[in-house]
Protein backbone atom coordinates (compact mmCIF):
# COMPACT_ATOMS: atom_id res chain seq x y z
CA UNK A 1 0.00 0.00 0.00
CA UNK A 2 1.13 3.57 -0.71
CA UNK A 3 2.79 5.57 2.00
CA UNK A 4 3.28 9.30 2.36
CA UNK A 5 5.37 10.58 -0.52
CA UNK A 6 6.92 13.49 1.36
CA UNK A 7 7.44 14.25 5.03
CA UNK A 8 8.46 17.55 6.57
CA UNK A 9 9.87 18.39 9.94
CA UNK A 10 8.38 20.70 12.53
CA UNK A 11 10.34 23.91 13.14
CA UNK A 12 9.86 26.32 15.98
CA UNK A 13 8.94 29.80 14.79
CA UNK A 14 9.82 33.15 16.41
CA UNK A 15 6.08 33.82 16.74
CA UNK A 16 6.16 31.21 19.52
CA UNK A 17 8.71 33.21 21.53
CA UNK A 18 6.62 36.27 22.31
CA UNK A 19 5.77 35.48 25.91
CA UNK A 20 4.54 38.62 27.61
CA UNK A 21 4.21 40.43 24.28
CA UNK A 22 1.24 40.92 22.02
CA UNK A 23 0.82 38.19 19.36
CA UNK A 24 2.54 38.59 16.01
CA UNK A 25 0.37 40.22 13.36
CA UNK A 26 0.06 38.95 9.79
CA UNK A 27 -1.86 40.09 6.73
CA UNK A 28 -3.08 36.65 5.65
CA UNK A 29 -3.08 33.25 7.34
CA UNK A 30 -4.11 30.31 5.15
CA UNK A 31 -5.11 27.15 7.02
CA UNK A 32 -4.62 23.90 5.13
CA UNK A 33 -1.76 22.89 2.80
CA UNK A 34 -3.71 20.92 0.23
CA UNK A 35 -3.85 21.90 -3.46
CA UNK A 36 -6.18 24.83 -2.75
CA UNK A 37 -4.29 26.31 0.20
CA UNK A 38 -0.91 25.84 -1.45
CA UNK A 39 -2.08 27.41 -4.71
CA UNK A 40 -3.72 30.35 -2.96
CA UNK A 41 -0.58 31.04 -0.93
CA UNK A 42 1.58 31.01 -4.08
CA UNK A 43 -0.83 33.28 -5.92
CA UNK A 44 -0.88 35.82 -3.10
CA UNK A 45 2.91 35.66 -2.75
CA UNK A 46 3.38 36.34 -6.46
CA UNK A 47 1.24 39.44 -5.92
CA UNK A 48 3.65 40.56 -3.20
CA UNK A 49 1.61 39.52 -0.16
CA UNK A 50 3.26 37.82 2.80
CA UNK A 51 1.37 34.67 3.77
CA UNK A 52 1.50 32.33 6.75
CA UNK A 53 0.40 28.82 5.70
CA UNK A 54 -0.50 26.39 8.49
CA UNK A 55 -1.06 22.65 8.33
CA UNK A 56 -1.61 20.25 11.21
CA UNK A 57 0.21 17.39 9.42
CA UNK A 58 3.88 17.02 8.59
CA UNK A 59 3.45 15.18 5.31
CA UNK A 60 1.62 14.96 2.02
CA UNK A 61 0.60 12.09 -0.14
CA UNK A 62 -1.55 9.60 1.73
CA UNK A 63 -3.12 8.00 -1.32
CA UNK A 64 -3.91 9.42 -4.73
CA UNK A 65 -7.11 11.23 -3.73
CA UNK A 66 -7.93 13.81 -6.42
CA UNK A 67 -6.36 12.81 -9.73
CA UNK A 68 -8.23 14.64 -12.49
CA UNK A 69 -7.17 18.24 -13.16
CA UNK A 70 -8.83 20.38 -15.81
CA UNK A 71 -7.50 22.64 -18.53
CA UNK A 72 -8.58 25.65 -16.47
CA UNK A 73 -6.63 24.39 -13.44
CA UNK A 74 -3.55 23.78 -15.58
CA UNK A 75 -3.73 27.32 -16.96
CA UNK A 76 -3.94 28.61 -13.39
CA UNK A 77 -0.94 26.50 -12.39
CA UNK A 78 0.93 27.92 -15.38
CA UNK A 79 0.51 31.35 -13.81
CA UNK A 80 1.82 29.94 -10.53
CA UNK A 81 4.93 28.52 -12.20
CA UNK A 82 4.12 24.81 -11.83
CA UNK A 83 2.05 23.98 -14.93
CA UNK A 84 4.86 22.35 -16.90
CA UNK A 85 5.77 19.99 -14.05
CA UNK A 86 2.15 18.94 -13.65
CA UNK A 87 1.64 18.22 -17.34
CA UNK A 88 5.04 16.57 -17.83
CA UNK A 89 4.27 14.06 -15.08
CA UNK A 90 0.55 13.73 -15.68
CA UNK A 91 -1.33 11.48 -18.07
CA UNK A 92 -2.95 13.65 -20.75
CA UNK A 93 -6.43 12.73 -21.96
CA UNK A 94 -9.52 14.16 -23.61
CA UNK A 95 -11.46 11.09 -24.81
CA UNK A 96 -13.93 9.08 -22.77
CA UNK A 97 -16.13 6.06 -23.48
CA UNK A 98 -19.46 5.06 -21.93
CA UNK A 99 -20.46 1.38 -21.88
CA UNK A 100 -23.68 -0.43 -21.02
CA UNK A 101 -22.97 -4.03 -20.26
CA UNK A 102 -20.37 -5.11 -22.80
CA UNK A 103 -21.48 -2.65 -25.48
CA UNK A 104 -20.10 0.84 -26.05
CA UNK A 105 -22.86 3.44 -26.07
CA UNK A 106 -20.70 6.31 -27.30
CA UNK A 107 -17.42 8.12 -26.93
CA UNK A 108 -16.71 11.82 -26.44
CA UNK A 109 -13.83 14.24 -26.94
CA UNK A 110 -13.65 17.12 -24.47
CA UNK A 111 -11.23 19.17 -26.59
CA UNK A 112 -11.87 18.33 -30.25
CA UNK A 113 -10.19 21.49 -31.62
CA UNK A 114 -6.45 22.07 -31.79
CA UNK A 115 -4.82 25.34 -30.84
CA UNK A 116 -4.79 25.11 -27.05
CA UNK A 117 -1.69 25.07 -24.88
CA UNK A 118 -3.16 22.71 -22.32
CA UNK A 119 -5.19 19.50 -22.72
CA UNK A 120 -8.75 19.02 -21.55
CA UNK A 121 -7.53 17.08 -18.49
CA UNK A 122 -4.54 15.38 -16.99
CA UNK A 123 -4.59 12.59 -14.46
CA UNK A 124 -2.04 13.13 -11.72
CA UNK A 125 -1.97 11.80 -8.18
CA UNK A 126 -2.68 14.54 -5.68
CA UNK A 127 0.55 13.84 -3.81
CA UNK A 128 2.54 14.84 -6.89
CA UNK A 129 0.52 18.03 -7.31
CA UNK A 130 1.08 18.95 -3.67
CA UNK A 131 4.79 18.13 -3.83
CA UNK A 132 5.30 20.37 -6.86
CA UNK A 133 3.42 23.20 -5.15
CA UNK A 134 5.53 22.82 -2.00
CA UNK A 135 8.67 22.93 -4.15
CA UNK A 136 7.41 26.16 -5.69
CA UNK A 137 6.83 27.61 -2.22
CA UNK A 138 10.50 26.97 -1.44
CA UNK A 139 11.28 29.64 -4.06
CA UNK A 140 8.98 32.24 -2.49
CA UNK A 141 10.26 33.90 0.69
CA UNK A 142 6.89 35.61 1.09
CA UNK A 143 5.36 32.31 2.25
CA UNK A 144 5.96 30.99 5.76
CA UNK A 145 4.86 27.34 5.64
CA UNK A 146 4.50 25.84 9.11
CA UNK A 147 3.93 22.10 9.46
CA UNK A 148 2.38 20.54 12.59
CA UNK A 149 0.68 23.82 13.43
CA UNK A 150 -2.96 23.12 14.25
CA UNK A 151 -5.52 25.89 14.76
CA UNK A 152 -7.49 25.07 17.92
CA UNK A 153 -9.36 28.33 18.52
CA UNK A 154 -10.48 31.37 16.58
CA UNK A 155 -11.79 34.72 17.75
CA UNK A 156 -12.74 37.74 15.66
CA UNK A 157 -12.40 41.16 17.21
CA UNK A 158 -11.38 44.74 16.39
CA UNK A 159 -10.95 44.12 12.68
CA UNK A 160 -8.68 41.09 13.00
CA UNK A 161 -8.76 37.37 13.68
CA UNK A 162 -6.97 35.86 16.68
CA UNK A 163 -5.84 32.27 16.18
CA UNK A 164 -4.65 29.84 18.83
CA UNK A 165 -2.24 27.35 17.29
CA UNK A 166 -1.13 24.07 18.87
CA UNK A 167 2.34 22.65 18.11
CA UNK A 168 4.51 19.83 19.50
CA UNK A 169 6.05 22.47 21.79
CA UNK A 170 2.82 23.97 23.03
CA UNK A 171 0.35 26.62 21.93
CA UNK A 172 0.87 30.17 20.70
CA UNK A 173 -1.30 32.91 19.23
CA UNK A 174 -1.19 35.10 16.12
CA UNK A 175 -3.37 37.87 14.72
CA UNK A 176 -4.39 38.08 11.06
CA UNK A 177 -6.19 40.65 8.99
CA UNK A 178 -7.77 37.77 7.06
CA UNK A 179 -7.86 34.01 7.52
CA UNK A 180 -8.61 31.69 4.61
CA UNK A 181 -9.86 28.24 5.61
CA UNK A 182 -8.70 25.58 3.15
CA UNK A 183 -8.84 22.80 5.73
CA UNK A 184 -11.09 20.39 3.88
CA UNK A 185 -14.51 18.82 4.17
CA UNK A 186 -14.11 18.23 7.91
CA UNK A 187 -13.04 21.85 8.42
CA UNK A 188 -12.48 22.68 12.08
CA UNK A 189 -12.58 26.40 11.23
CA UNK A 190 -16.08 25.98 9.84
CA UNK A 191 -17.12 24.62 13.21
CA UNK A 192 -15.32 27.45 15.02
CA UNK A 193 -17.37 30.12 13.21
CA UNK A 194 -20.56 28.16 13.90
CA UNK A 195 -21.31 27.34 10.27
CA UNK A 196 -22.67 24.10 8.86
CA UNK A 197 -22.92 22.24 5.59
CA UNK A 198 -26.38 22.08 4.02
CA UNK A 199 -27.22 19.59 1.31
CA UNK A 200 -27.49 15.90 0.64
CA UNK A 201 -25.51 12.79 1.54
CA UNK A 202 -26.34 9.86 -0.73
CA UNK A 203 -26.59 6.39 0.73
CA UNK A 204 -24.88 4.33 -1.95
CA UNK A 205 -21.20 3.67 -1.33
CA UNK A 206 -18.33 3.58 -3.79
CA UNK A 207 -15.03 1.75 -3.59
CA UNK A 208 -11.85 3.42 -4.86
CA UNK A 209 -8.89 1.18 -5.60
CA UNK A 210 -5.66 2.51 -7.07
CA UNK A 211 -3.83 -0.49 -8.46
CA UNK A 212 -0.35 -0.75 -9.95
CA UNK A 213 -0.13 -2.95 -13.02
CA UNK A 214 1.07 -3.15 -16.59
CA UNK A 215 -1.88 -2.75 -18.96
CA UNK A 216 -2.55 -1.85 -22.57
CA UNK A 217 -5.77 0.06 -22.02
CA UNK A 218 -5.80 3.39 -23.89
CA UNK A 219 -5.39 6.66 -22.03
CA UNK A 220 -9.11 7.35 -21.83
CA UNK A 221 -11.88 7.58 -19.25
CA UNK A 222 -13.97 4.40 -19.34
CA UNK A 223 -17.28 4.23 -17.52
CA UNK A 224 -19.65 1.25 -17.37
CA UNK A 225 -23.28 0.85 -16.43
CA UNK A 226 -24.11 -2.72 -15.40
CA UNK A 227 -20.86 -4.33 -16.62
CA UNK A 228 -20.66 -8.14 -16.67
CA UNK A 229 -17.87 -8.06 -14.07
CA UNK A 230 -19.96 -5.93 -11.65
CA UNK A 231 -23.57 -6.67 -12.47
CA UNK A 232 -26.22 -4.12 -11.57
CA UNK A 233 -23.70 -1.45 -10.59
CA UNK A 234 -21.37 1.07 -12.22
CA UNK A 235 -17.60 1.09 -12.69
CA UNK A 236 -14.88 3.51 -13.77
CA UNK A 237 -11.34 2.99 -15.08
CA UNK A 238 -8.74 5.75 -15.41
CA UNK A 239 -4.99 5.74 -15.94
CA UNK A 240 -2.52 7.60 -13.70
CA UNK A 241 1.26 8.02 -13.92
CA UNK A 242 3.63 5.25 -12.80
CA UNK A 243 1.41 2.43 -14.16
CA UNK A 244 -1.23 3.16 -11.53
CA UNK A 245 -4.90 2.81 -12.47
CA UNK A 246 -7.87 4.32 -10.68
CA UNK A 247 -10.83 1.95 -10.39
CA UNK A 248 -14.16 3.01 -8.90
CA UNK A 249 -16.81 0.39 -8.16
CA UNK A 250 -20.31 1.16 -6.95
CA UNK A 251 -21.34 -0.85 -3.88
CA UNK A 252 -24.73 -1.09 -2.25
CA UNK A 253 -25.75 1.25 0.54
CA UNK A 254 -25.66 -1.52 3.13
CA UNK A 255 -22.07 -2.60 2.48
CA UNK A 256 -19.86 -2.70 5.58
CA UNK A 257 -16.99 -0.23 4.97
CA UNK A 258 -14.58 -2.09 7.23
CA UNK A 259 -15.18 -5.37 5.44
CA UNK A 260 -15.22 -3.92 1.93
CA UNK A 261 -11.88 -2.11 2.37
CA UNK A 262 -9.97 -5.27 3.26
CA UNK A 263 -7.55 -6.07 0.41
CA UNK A 264 -8.55 -9.73 0.44
CA UNK A 265 -12.13 -8.67 -0.34
CA UNK A 266 -11.22 -6.01 -2.90
CA UNK A 267 -8.86 -8.24 -4.88
CA UNK A 268 -11.50 -10.61 -6.33
CA UNK A 269 -13.65 -7.66 -7.42
CA UNK A 270 -10.74 -6.10 -9.33
CA UNK A 271 -9.66 -9.46 -10.74
CA UNK A 272 -13.14 -10.00 -12.21
CA UNK A 273 -12.91 -6.61 -13.89
CA UNK A 274 -9.40 -7.08 -15.30
CA UNK A 275 -9.52 -10.80 -15.98
CA UNK A 276 -6.34 -11.38 -13.95
CA UNK A 277 -4.90 -10.70 -10.50
CA UNK A 278 -1.46 -9.42 -11.50
CA UNK A 279 -1.71 -6.09 -9.73
CA UNK A 280 -0.72 -4.50 -6.43
CA UNK A 281 -2.76 -2.11 -4.34
CA UNK A 282 -1.57 1.48 -3.97
CA UNK A 283 -4.60 2.79 -2.11
CA UNK A 284 -8.08 1.63 -1.11
CA UNK A 285 -10.89 3.82 0.17
CA UNK A 286 -14.68 3.97 0.43
CA UNK A 287 -16.85 7.04 0.13
CA UNK A 288 -20.42 8.24 -0.21
CA UNK A 289 -21.49 10.95 -2.61
CA UNK A 290 -21.97 14.22 -0.78
CA UNK A 291 -23.39 17.37 -2.35
CA UNK A 292 -23.28 20.11 0.28
CA UNK A 293 -22.11 23.64 0.88
CA UNK A 294 -21.99 26.41 3.44
CA UNK A 295 -24.69 29.05 3.26
CA UNK A 296 -22.04 31.79 3.19
CA UNK A 297 -18.37 31.46 2.22
CA UNK A 298 -17.35 34.54 4.22
CA UNK A 299 -17.79 34.90 7.98
CA UNK A 300 -16.40 38.23 9.06
CA UNK A 301 -12.71 38.09 8.18
CA UNK A 302 -12.65 34.32 7.75
CA UNK A 303 -13.03 33.17 4.14
CA UNK A 304 -13.71 29.55 3.16
CA UNK A 305 -12.39 27.89 -0.01
CA UNK A 306 -12.35 24.41 -1.50
CA UNK A 307 -13.88 21.47 0.35
CA UNK A 308 -14.19 23.51 3.53
CA UNK A 309 -16.83 25.60 1.71
CA UNK A 310 -18.47 23.04 -0.58
CA UNK A 311 -18.38 19.33 -1.30
CA UNK A 312 -19.40 17.30 -4.35
CA UNK A 313 -19.03 13.71 -5.48
CA UNK A 314 -15.72 12.74 -7.13
CA UNK A 315 -17.39 11.82 -10.43
CA UNK A 316 -17.00 14.74 -12.81
CA UNK A 317 -13.72 16.04 -11.34
CA UNK A 318 -15.53 18.97 -9.75
CA UNK A 319 -13.95 18.90 -6.28
CA UNK A 320 -10.30 19.91 -6.57
CA UNK A 321 -10.87 21.88 -9.78
CA UNK A 322 -13.62 23.93 -8.17
CA UNK A 323 -11.37 24.56 -5.17
CA UNK A 324 -8.59 25.82 -7.43
CA UNK A 325 -11.09 28.14 -9.10
CA UNK A 326 -11.94 29.42 -5.60
CA UNK A 327 -8.28 30.25 -5.01
CA UNK A 328 -7.94 31.94 -8.38
CA UNK A 329 -11.08 34.00 -7.77
CA UNK A 330 -10.15 35.03 -4.23
CA UNK A 331 -6.46 35.87 -4.57
CA UNK A 332 -6.67 39.00 -6.71
CA UNK A 333 -9.61 40.36 -4.74
CA UNK A 334 -7.94 39.82 -1.37
CA UNK A 335 -4.75 41.39 -2.70
CA UNK A 336 -6.59 44.51 -3.85
CA UNK A 337 -8.42 44.84 -0.54
CA UNK A 338 -5.20 44.48 1.47
CA UNK A 339 -3.55 47.17 -0.65
CA UNK A 340 -6.50 49.52 -0.26
CA UNK A 341 -7.10 49.54 -4.02
CA UNK A 342 -10.63 48.15 -3.63
CA UNK A 343 -13.12 48.24 -0.75
CA UNK A 344 -13.58 45.22 1.50
CA UNK A 345 -16.97 44.76 -0.14
CA UNK A 346 -15.13 43.38 -3.20
CA UNK A 347 -14.73 40.15 -1.24
CA UNK A 348 -18.50 39.76 -1.24
CA UNK A 349 -18.23 39.07 -4.97
CA UNK A 350 -16.08 36.06 -4.08
CA UNK A 351 -19.00 34.61 -2.14
CA UNK A 352 -21.51 35.52 -4.85
CA UNK A 353 -19.50 34.07 -7.72
CA UNK A 354 -18.13 30.99 -6.05
CA UNK A 355 -21.37 30.04 -4.31
CA UNK A 356 -22.95 30.27 -7.77
CA UNK A 357 -20.29 27.87 -9.04
CA UNK A 358 -20.84 25.57 -6.05
CA UNK A 359 -24.57 25.46 -6.76
CA UNK A 360 -23.87 24.57 -10.39
CA UNK A 361 -21.44 21.82 -9.39
CA UNK A 362 -23.83 20.46 -6.78
CA UNK A 363 -26.68 20.47 -9.29
CA UNK A 364 -24.64 18.59 -11.89
CA UNK A 365 -23.18 16.21 -9.33
CA UNK A 366 -26.63 15.44 -7.92
CA UNK A 367 -27.97 14.68 -11.39
CA UNK A 368 -25.04 12.36 -12.02
CA UNK A 369 -25.58 10.59 -8.72
CA UNK A 370 -29.31 10.17 -9.28
CA UNK A 371 -28.62 8.60 -12.68
CA UNK A 372 -25.75 6.39 -11.54
CA UNK A 373 -27.40 5.24 -8.31
CA UNK A 374 -31.20 5.41 -8.69
CA UNK A 375 -33.05 5.85 -5.40
CA UNK A 376 -36.38 4.38 -6.50
CA UNK A 377 -37.88 1.86 -8.89
CA UNK A 378 -39.14 4.75 -11.02
CA UNK A 379 -35.63 6.24 -11.33
CA UNK A 380 -34.22 2.80 -12.13
CA UNK A 381 -36.81 2.27 -14.88
CA UNK A 382 -36.07 5.70 -16.31
CA UNK A 383 -32.35 4.96 -16.40
CA UNK A 384 -32.96 1.62 -18.10
CA UNK A 385 -35.09 3.33 -20.74
CA UNK A 386 -32.47 6.03 -21.32
CA UNK A 387 -29.67 3.49 -21.69
CA UNK A 388 -31.74 1.55 -24.22
CA UNK A 389 -32.55 4.74 -26.10
CA UNK A 390 -28.87 5.70 -26.14
CA UNK A 391 -28.04 2.62 -28.20
CA UNK A 392 -30.15 3.95 -31.04
CA UNK A 393 -30.32 7.75 -30.88
CA UNK A 394 -28.14 10.81 -30.31
CA UNK A 395 -30.90 12.21 -28.14
CA UNK A 396 -30.62 9.23 -25.80
CA UNK A 397 -26.84 9.52 -25.63
CA UNK A 398 -27.13 13.13 -24.45
CA UNK A 399 -29.34 11.97 -21.57
CA UNK A 400 -26.81 9.44 -20.26
CA UNK A 401 -24.98 10.76 -17.22
CA UNK A 402 -21.84 8.97 -16.09
CA UNK A 403 -20.43 12.00 -14.29
CA UNK A 404 -20.50 15.15 -16.44
CA UNK A 405 -17.03 16.64 -16.29
CA UNK A 406 -15.98 19.94 -14.76
CA UNK A 407 -16.15 23.14 -16.81
CA UNK A 408 -15.55 26.71 -15.59
CA UNK A 409 -18.66 28.40 -14.24
CA UNK A 410 -20.12 31.44 -16.00
CA UNK A 411 -20.74 34.20 -13.46
CA UNK A 412 -23.82 36.40 -13.31
CA UNK A 413 -21.73 38.91 -11.41
CA UNK A 414 -22.04 42.53 -10.29
CA UNK A 415 -18.42 42.94 -11.45
CA UNK A 416 -19.43 42.32 -15.07
CA UNK A 417 -20.61 45.01 -17.49
CA UNK A 418 -23.44 44.03 -19.81
CA UNK A 419 -22.79 43.97 -23.53
CA UNK A 420 -23.69 47.25 -25.18
CA UNK A 421 -23.25 45.74 -28.65
CA UNK A 422 -24.47 42.66 -30.48
CA UNK A 423 -21.88 39.90 -30.58
CA UNK A 424 -21.80 36.76 -32.69
CA UNK A 425 -19.65 34.43 -30.63
CA UNK A 426 -16.87 34.90 -28.13
CA UNK A 427 -16.92 34.67 -24.32
CA UNK A 428 -19.48 37.03 -22.81
CA UNK A 429 -18.83 38.98 -19.58
CA UNK A 430 -18.66 36.57 -16.66
CA UNK A 431 -17.09 33.77 -18.72
CA UNK A 432 -13.51 32.54 -18.77
CA UNK A 433 -11.05 33.71 -21.40
CA UNK A 434 -10.24 31.32 -24.25
CA UNK A 435 -6.84 30.19 -25.47
CA UNK A 436 -5.34 30.22 -28.97
CA UNK A 437 -1.87 30.32 -30.53
CA UNK A 438 -0.22 33.72 -31.07
CA UNK A 439 3.13 35.00 -32.26
CA UNK A 440 4.94 37.61 -30.20
CA UNK A 441 6.32 40.79 -31.79
CA UNK A 442 9.74 39.09 -31.53
CA UNK A 443 8.50 36.10 -33.55
CA UNK A 444 8.12 33.60 -30.68
CA UNK A 445 5.30 31.07 -30.99
CA UNK A 446 3.30 31.07 -27.74
CA UNK A 447 -0.32 31.00 -26.61
CA UNK A 448 -2.68 33.74 -25.56
CA UNK A 449 -2.71 32.36 -22.01
CA UNK A 450 1.09 32.75 -21.99
CA UNK A 451 0.80 36.38 -23.03
CA UNK A 452 -1.80 36.93 -20.32
CA UNK A 453 0.45 35.30 -17.71
CA UNK A 454 3.60 37.16 -18.73
CA UNK A 455 1.85 40.51 -18.64
CA UNK A 456 1.56 40.58 -14.85
CA UNK A 457 -1.15 40.07 -12.27
CA UNK A 458 -3.61 42.89 -12.92
CA UNK A 459 -6.38 43.72 -15.40
CA UNK A 460 -5.69 43.24 -19.11
CA UNK A 461 -7.13 44.90 -22.20
CA UNK A 462 -7.13 42.43 -25.09
CA UNK A 463 -7.61 44.48 -28.25
CA UNK A 464 -7.85 43.68 -31.95
CA UNK A 465 -6.03 46.26 -34.04
CA UNK A 466 -7.75 48.28 -36.73
CA UNK A 467 -4.88 50.71 -37.06
CA UNK A 468 -6.10 53.02 -34.32
CA UNK A 469 -4.55 52.63 -30.87
CA UNK A 470 -6.89 51.92 -27.96
CA UNK A 471 -5.75 53.63 -24.79
CA UNK A 472 -5.94 51.37 -21.75
CA UNK A 473 -6.68 52.99 -18.37
CA UNK A 474 -3.78 53.43 -15.98
CA UNK A 475 -2.69 50.17 -14.37
CA UNK A 476 -4.21 48.01 -17.11
CA UNK A 477 -1.76 46.00 -19.20
CA UNK A 478 -2.38 45.59 -22.92
CA UNK A 479 -2.30 42.68 -25.35
CA UNK A 480 -2.89 43.84 -28.92
CA UNK A 481 -3.68 41.37 -31.67
CA UNK A 482 -2.46 42.59 -35.06
CA UNK A 483 -0.92 45.83 -36.16
CA UNK A 484 2.66 47.01 -35.87
CA UNK A 485 4.24 45.80 -32.63
CA UNK A 486 1.26 43.59 -31.79
CA UNK A 487 0.82 39.85 -31.43
CA UNK A 488 0.08 38.00 -34.66
CA UNK A 489 -2.87 35.62 -34.96
CA UNK A 490 -1.43 33.24 -37.58
CA UNK A 491 -4.23 30.68 -37.38
CA UNK A 492 -7.01 33.23 -37.05
CA UNK A 493 -8.22 31.35 -33.98
CA UNK A 494 -7.96 34.29 -31.58
CA UNK A 495 -10.34 36.40 -33.66
CA UNK A 496 -12.59 33.40 -34.31
CA UNK A 497 -12.84 32.26 -30.70
CA UNK A 498 -13.43 35.79 -29.46
CA UNK A 499 -15.91 36.66 -32.21
CA UNK A 500 -13.83 39.78 -32.72
CA UNK A 501 -13.45 42.08 -35.68
CA UNK A 502 -10.72 44.74 -35.95
CA UNK A 503 -11.30 47.45 -33.38
CA UNK A 504 -12.92 45.20 -30.75
CA UNK A 505 -11.58 44.81 -27.22
CA UNK A 506 -12.04 42.64 -24.13
CA UNK A 507 -11.35 43.74 -20.56
CA UNK A 508 -10.02 40.70 -18.68
CA UNK A 509 -9.93 40.37 -14.92
CA UNK A 510 -6.76 39.22 -13.13
CA UNK A 511 -8.25 35.71 -12.91
CA UNK A 512 -8.77 35.55 -16.67
CA UNK A 513 -12.52 36.14 -16.64
CA UNK A 514 -14.13 38.61 -19.02
CA UNK A 515 -15.22 41.78 -17.21
CA UNK A 516 -16.51 43.57 -20.32
CA UNK A 517 -16.19 43.61 -24.09
CA UNK A 518 -16.60 46.30 -26.70
CA UNK A 519 -17.09 46.22 -30.44
CA UNK A 520 -16.33 49.93 -30.66
CA UNK A 521 -14.42 50.71 -27.45
CA UNK A 522 -14.25 54.20 -26.02
CA UNK A 523 -11.85 55.11 -23.24
CA UNK A 524 -14.72 56.25 -20.98
CA UNK A 525 -16.58 52.96 -21.43
CA UNK A 526 -13.47 50.93 -20.65
CA UNK A 527 -12.79 53.05 -17.57
CA UNK A 528 -16.37 52.60 -16.35
CA UNK A 529 -16.14 48.83 -16.81
CA UNK A 530 -12.86 48.80 -14.90
CA UNK A 531 -14.40 50.71 -11.99
CA UNK A 532 -17.19 48.13 -11.81
CA UNK A 533 -14.81 45.18 -12.05
CA UNK A 534 -12.68 46.62 -9.23
CA UNK A 535 -15.72 46.62 -6.95
CA UNK A 536 -15.95 50.42 -6.92
CA UNK A 537 -19.49 50.52 -8.30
Amino acid sequence: MAQAKSQFGYRRHPDQDRSGQSPAEHAVVVVGAGPVGLSLAIDLAQRGQRVVLLDDADRIGEGSRAICFSKRSLEYWDRLGVGDRMVDKGVVWSVGRIFHGESQLYQFNLLPENGHKRPAFINLQQYYAEAYLVDRIDDLPEIDLRWRNKVTALEQRNGSVALTIETPEGAYRVLAQYVVACDGARSSLRQMVGAEFAGQVFEDQFLIADVKMTAEFPTERWFWFDPPFHAGRSALLHRQPDDVWRIDLQLNRYADPVVEKKPENVRPRIARMLGHDKFAFEWISLYKFQCRRMDRFIHGRVVFAGDSAHQVSPFGARGANSGLEDAENLSWKLDRVLRGRSPASLLESYHLERSMAADENIRESTRSTDFMAPNSHQEARLRKAVLSLAKETEFGKRMVNGGRLSVPCSYDSPLSSLDADTWHGGPSPGRSMLDAPVTTPAGEQIYLTDAFRKGGTDFTLLSFSNGTAIDAPDGVKGIRIGGEGGFADPSGLVAKRYGAEPGAAYLLRPDGYVAARFRHPARAAIAAALVRAEGLY
